[in-house]
């Protein structure tokens, strides 16, 4: 996944989950960036996919 505040690139395992203390966090599925904290929302299913075919066409 792809940080959309810095454009750093991580895993989503890597990311920790939002805010603890937030009111909403049971509903909430933004995952933390690692580098600079913002907080992203999932990515798709659909782009994860193309991701993985892409890499697999590139090894």
């Amino acid at each position: 996944m792809k940080c959309g505040f810095c454009g750093y690139e991580f895993r989503e395992e890597d990311a920790s989950q939002g805010c603890s203390s937030c009111p909403m966090n049971p509903a909430c599925n933004k995952l933390k960036c690692p580098r600079c904290n913002y907080e992203n929302p999932p990515e798709p299913s659909l782009v994860r996919k193309i991701r993985k075919l892409f890499k697999k066409l590139g090894s």
